[in-house]
């Protein structure tokens, strides 16, 4: 994995880990639920996360299999 992607992906589970600590904290202390919309977008964020991860596994797959 280039350096690059690999910041990318440190970036978004930083990210996405902080967001889910976030929403723990709410639901445990509170008893506060996240929006609907809050989960949708976290949802987004790990999609994205797995397309930049699979990306660089199929290619690295494709120039394998040459």
């Amino acid at each position: 994995m280039s350096k690059n992607k690999r910041e990318q992906v440190i970036s978004h589970l930083s990210y996405l880990r902080q967001e889910l600590r976030e929403m723990h904290l709410g639901i445990k202390e509170d008893d506060l639920f996240p929006e609907p919309g809050e989960i949708r977008g976290l949802m987004a964020q790990f999609e994205a996360l797995l397309e930049l991860v699979e990306g660089n596994t199929r290619i690295q797959s494709n120039s394998e299999a040459a």
